[in-house]
């Protein structure tokens, strides 16, 4: 006997043979502010400017393959993370940073 079409998807009840192969729910992970690389003393440089010299910092905000990283990764606010990406730039183009990495 076929049921009755009601407009779902008619699936049949879950296998027990396959249960070990179910999602499992993910862990809550607590969130943790990051602090931002480019504040001083926990204060915010004005105006927001990265010294493009200051390859120690610059190097950090780089990862292997020679790419900016994200500011999820990094931790930067968007004003300061545009810093740190035109001082990545300048410090390349005055080939203090390669633009390739390894």
């Amino acid at each position: 006997m076929v049921p009755e079409f009601t407009g779902f998807i008619f699936m049949p009840p879950a296998n027990p043979k396959f249960a070990k192969f179910a999602k499992k729910k993910a862990k809550p992970r607590l969130k943790v502010k990051r602090k931002d690389p480019i504040f001083i003393d926990g204060a915010r440089p004005r105006p927001m400017y990265v010294d493009y010299k200051d390859l120690e910092l610059l190097s950090k905000l780089v990862n292997r393959q020679g790419k900016i990283l994200g500011r999820r990764k990094s931790g930067c606010t968007a004003a300061s993370q545009h810093a740190v990406t035109s001082a990545i730039k300048r410090a390349r183009f005055m080939a203090l940073l390669p633009y390739v990495g390894e």
